[in-house]
């Protein structure tokens, strides 16, 4: 990895488009952005770092979920503007729980409106359909309470434990309201990541209250199987 971050073309906002790939497979895993500092802490590291544009802070893959990405290589390319990087994952690349953050398109030659092959309309991009959303959450929940146990350094996660009850209730308040937007604003992909954002700062929240997930799980038995159920 000889790139140097100096002889590429950020935007100007800062920032590159990182296209990550499987180096053993070469399937396209996500695109995701990198400022400066998060590639040379890429480079430097040899694990994916990037800058996340909803929450404008850099963001260590797999600190949360455990799913880091081991580089490889990092490719620049050829006007300078967008890098590739090779990696060797260790989980699944979507905050879904899919190996991929691509889902399966329409083929070359397929009628227009036609369903792609193996899919089932707009539900084919779930992640629940790869690993059920029950399972998803207990596996992070797990994670952010082993976060908050250990407190590794450099992960977003301790980051948030480490700043404290307000700190992570502003970032639910923020999350919710950018959830809302993406919902006004009618962008299905914007509304499942903010969705995805918010779910993962309110399981942040619980660890830090104590609260588990069979606490919901009864609170919800209960309200559904009451007079009140709507």
């Amino acid at each position: 990895m000889n790139l140097n971050p100096s002889e590429v073309r950020f935007d100007e906002r800062g920032l590159v488009p990182a296209v990550v790939q499987d180096a053993r497979t070469r399937e396209v895993l996500t695109l995701a952005y990198m400022n400066e500092e998060s590639l040379r802490r890429t480079l430097a590291e040899g694990e994916t770092w990037f800058w996340s544009r909803t929450r404008s802070e850099l963001w260590h893959k797999g600190a949360t979920s455990g799913n880091t990405q081991r580089v490889v290589e990092v490719r620049l390319d050829c006007d300078s503007d967008a890098v590739v990087v090779l990696v060797e994952p260790a989980g699944p690349a979507c905050h879904t729980g899919a190996v991929s953050c691509f889902v399966p398109g329409v083929e070359a030659g397929q009628a227009s409106g036609q369903q792609p092959r193996g899919g089932t309309g707009a539900g084919a991009s779930g992640g629940a359909r790869v690993q059920g959303i029950g399972a998803v959450l207990e596996e992070i929940y797990g994670v952010v309470a082993a976060r908050r146990r250990e407190m590794p350094a450099g992960s977003y996660t301790t980051y948030l434990f480490e700043k404290g009850l307000n700190k992570i209730l502003k970032k639910v308040g923020e999350e919710s309201a950018e959830t809302i937007i993406a919902a006004k604003d009618e962008d299905r992909g914007a509304l499942t990541n903010e969705a995805a954002d918010l779910v993962f700062h309110l399981l942040v929240l619980l660890v830090e209250r104590g609260v588990t997930l069979e606490d919901i799980g009864g609170e919800l038995a209960r309200r559904r199987g009451g007079k009140g159920e709507e």
